[in-house]
């Protein structure tokens, strides 16, 4: 009886160690989250992981092109012209720089700061590009011609 004990014992054993053992397979195959970009206007926020993104790795200037064109999944927020839009980045953004592109064209420098405020009117000023009630603005990971990723997001006006 006691053999029999010790025989389910190391069955049992030998299944949990396997469970764990695929799982930990199954975790490593997991593709690691995009670090996230934040924009916050009034008491509204939203978040996205990148549109374009390569684990860190800078983005050929051949690619970025696309990325920055690739904003069908940008995140919407609407923002009152006479308010203020805050962008934020994790810090591993901000440690390579990052800049605030509108419409495809940089409207800030290369900043190393984790968060930026800009007048929300810039986003619907014909000066700055904009055109109707509605902008899209991308964040670029990077300066000194490299990009590391690309994160959208459309401003809807809100009057």
């Amino acid at each position: 009886m006691t053999s029999q004990r010790f025989v389910v014992r190391h069955r049992r054993t030998v299944a949990a160690v396997g469970a764990v053992g695929a799982g930990l397979l199954v975790l490593s195959a997991c593709d690691k989250p995009t670090p996230l970009a934040t924009v916050t206007v009034g008491t509204s926020t939203v978040n996205t992981e990148a549109s374009c993104y390569d684990d860190g790795k800078s983005i050929p200037l051949s690619k970025l092109q696309g990325c920055l064109k690739k904003t069908e999944d940008a995140q919407k927020i609407k923002a009152d012209p006479d308010g203020t839009v805050r962008f934020g980045v994790e810090p591993e953004m901000a440690d390579k720089g990052w800049t605030i592109l509108m419409n495809g064209r940089p409207l800030t420098d290369a900043s190393k700061k984790t968060y930026l405020e800009v007048p929300a009117s810039v986003f619907f000023n014909q000066q700055y590009g904009a055109t109707g009630s509605s902008t899209t603005v991308t964040i670029v990971e990077g300066s000194d011609a490299k990009a590391y990723g690309t994160w959208s997001f459309k401003f809807e006006k809100d009057s």
